[in-house]
C-alpha cells in the first residue's frame, strides 16, 4: 500500500486552484455576448434618444456605447472591453473607459487610447431618426 506524501496532496491542490481560476479568466479578444436589443420590451426599438447623448461624451446603454464626438455625429460601438472582456463603465476626456485593466477607447472611432486593449471597440450600426437612435437591422 503506498502512502501519500502531505507534499503530493499540496501539489495537487495548488494545480486545482490554478486551473480553476484559469477557467474564469476569459480568452484574449473574446468580446463577450452580442449586443442586447434595447426597446425590445416597450415595442418601440429606441435605443436611446439623441438629447440623451452629450456632446464630445455619451452614454452607455445595454451592451453598447452611443457617442455624440461632435454635435449632430453619432457613433456606436460595443460595451465589452477587447482585452478581457469586461464592460466599460465611464465615458469623459473623450474616451471611453474600462474599469478593469485601465483600457481607453477614443469616443470618436473606438480606436484605443490607451492599453492594454490593442484592438478598437467594434462598431454597431445605428440608425438616427429625427430624435431616435436605434440598432440597424
Amino acid at each position: 500500500m503506498t502512502e501519500t506524501t502531505r507534499r503530493a496532496v499540496l501539489a495537487g491542490a495548488g494545480a486545482v486552484g490554478i486551473g480553476a481560476a484559469l477557467a474564469g479568466c476569459s480568452a484574449y479578444g473574446d468580446t463577450g455576448p452580442a449586443p442586447a436589443k434595447p426597446g425590445q420590451a416597450d415595442g418601440s426599438g429606441v435605443l436611446i434618444k439623441t438629447s440623451a447623448v452629450p456632446v464630445g461624451s455619451g452614454k452607455i446603454v445595454d451592451q453598447v456605447v452611443v457617442t455624440q464626438p461632435v454635435k449632430g455625429t453619432f457613433k456606436c460601438f460595443s460595451a465589452i472591453c477587447t482585452h478581457a472582456g469586461c464592460t466599460v463603465n465611464e465615458i469623459a476626456d473623450g474616451k471611453i473607459k474600462c474599469p478593469c485593466h485601465g483600457s481607453a477607447y477614443k469616443i470618436a472611432d473606438g480606436s484605443v487610447a490607451n492599453g492594454p486593449a490593442t484592438q478598437p471597440l467594434p462598431p454597431v450600426e445605428i440608425t438616427v431618426n429625427g430624435t431616435d437612435i436605434t440598432l440597424k437591422h
